[in-house]
């Protein structure tokens, strides 16, 4: 009597199956580690780039990006400047909350060769314009202002800060501290934002998933996998 011949896998070849399986998935994962890795080096230099143009245009014109009243900036620069003269114009700050002042940073800095890009201050009053500001690798805004404490895990002064844009996965947030900062969301010069009346919602985040305030000192909670994170790199 003949037996029917049985057909299936051999070990050998169940075991080679598994090999590529693991490589394509390793593959996978390490694509993936440099994606985000690159997505945190975009972050670091943008945020270089941009306080390295701020203080190359004081050091040219001895006046503040975004604080020149409009004559002036049209004299310096030789440009028409569309950001609207402000109470607090030339007092040689970026005032708190004042939005005109900060989408003319962008305006003053791109229009003096300083920075790439062509702003022209506020969109109909609207800041997140791309007309109006530069955005992250998550296309969330950036601005360069005067923070005030409400707006960071901060220490009771207001600071001169970047913040570094809405929609960043936390776990970039963390890469971001531990490769510029000292990896902690409430101490050093790399803070998490909160939510504020002045610069809102550029400041915003998801306080409530981002960091763990039950760790000691305070951590960025990569478990949650919260993907709206901010962060502010205090100058």
């Amino acid at each position: 009597m003949n037996k029917a011949k049985q057909s299936g896998f051999t070990l050998v070849e169940i075991a080679i199956v598994l090999v590529i399986i693991g490589l394509l998935l390793g593959g996978i994962l390490k694509g993936q580690e440099l994606i985000n890795s690159a997505r945190v080096r975009n972050m670091a230099d943008q945020n270089s780039a941009i306080q390295a143009a701020y203080f190359g245009f004081i050091d040219r014109y001895r006046q503040v990006p975004g604080d020149m009243c409009n004559q002036d900036a049209v004299d310096a620069i030789g440009q028409d400047i569309n950001t609207t003269d402000t109470a607090t114009c030339g007092n040689g700050r970026l005032d708190s909350g004042v939005l005109e002042e900060a989408a003319g940073v962008w305006e003053h800095l791109s229009k003096a060769g300083f920075m790439t890009g062509n702003y022209q201050g506020l969109d109909g009053g609207n800041y997140q314009s791309p007309t109006a500001a530069p955005v992250n690798a998550f296309n969330g805004y950036v601005l360069l202002g005067r923070i005030e404490n409400a707006a960071y895990q901060g220490d009771g002064s207001e600071r001169l800060g970047y913040v570094f844009g809405q929609q960043t996965p936390v776990n970039i947030m963390r890469e971001l501290d531990v490769k510029l900062d000292d990896g902690r969301p409430a101490t050093g010069v790399l803070r998490m934002t909160l939510s504020d009346g002045n610069y809102s919602p550029m400041t915003d985040s998801d306080d409530a998933n981002c960091i763990d305030t039950d760790a000691d000192p305070d951590i960025w909670d990569i478990n949650t996998n919260s993907q709206d994170c901010n962060g502010v790199y205090l100058y």
